[in-house]
């Protein structure tokens, strides 16, 4: 049996809208009235995202106060992963076609993510997404999980999901961070990096992925190849 593990912000859903949002509510809470500031645009944003521009120096690119733009990084944090704002996400361009070949091709499926359970369940409802993945195939983080760093986090997951998931001749793991790289390496599972997500490819070229894709179709499209 083929695997392949699915990280899901970046392969499946396109997070940059809410990410944006985020970043025009946290600029409009920290300027003072009157004072000279520069809205990024959403390609410019998230170009400084993807190649991993501290949240402070974003707020200083923007025309923040050094106290300011401390503060701009904290409310972020505090934002980003909360409600409204996981209502801006949507599903990546040809993502369920994606998944539908997987599993179509009799591939097992998983999805691998550092989304809490609620909020993974919210977007596999919002995507109805449940015939790719039942409970017994998400594996993310708890609700009250206390988060260290992605990078320490999801080989954690990796661990868990390779000692419960049936055997299988070879694993996959499609990401977009270097914390999937990361724990595929760990367990000696093999790394699909994808270039649409919140990394760019200099990025993760760092983590030496085993191939670097566009996207999941792409990602899809590679694996089906070499099993034909």
């Amino acid at each position: 049996m083929i695997r392949l593990i699915s990280d899901f912000d970046g392969p499946i859903c396109d997070v940059s809208e809410r990410y944006y949002q985020v970043y025009l509510f946290c600029l409009k809470k920290n300027h003072r009235q009157n004072q000279q500031i520069r809205i990024l645009s959403k390609d410019e944003f998230w170009q400084l995202k993807r190649s991993r521009v501290p949240e402070k120096q974003i707020g200083i690119i923007s025309g923040l106060e050094s106290a300011q733009a401390e503060n701009f990084a904290q409310l972020r944090k505090q934002c980003v992963h909360t409600q409204p704002y996981f209502e801006y996400d949507i599903l990546a361009p040809g993502a369920v076609e994606a998944l539908l070949r997987v599993q179509q091709a009799g591939i097992d499926l998983a999805v691998m993510t550092m989304r809490r359970v609620r909020e993974l369940e919210y977007a596999v409802q919002k995507f109805d997404l449940y015939q790719f993945f039942p409970e017994n195939r998400r594996y993310c983080l708890s609700n009250d999980y206390v988060k260290t760093r992605d990078i320490d986090d999801k080989p954690l997951l990796m661990a868990q999901a390779l000692k419960e998931l049936p055997h299988a001749e070879e694993t996959w793991m499609v990401g977009d961070t270097e914390a999937d790289i990361a724990a595929a390496k760990k367990h000696g599972v093999k790394s699909i990096a994808v270039e649409c997500g919140i990394r760019d490819r200099v990025q993760l070229e760092a983590y030496h992925p085993d191939i670097f894709v566009k996207n999941l179709t792409e990602a899809v499209n590679f694996l089906l190849k070499g099993w034909a």
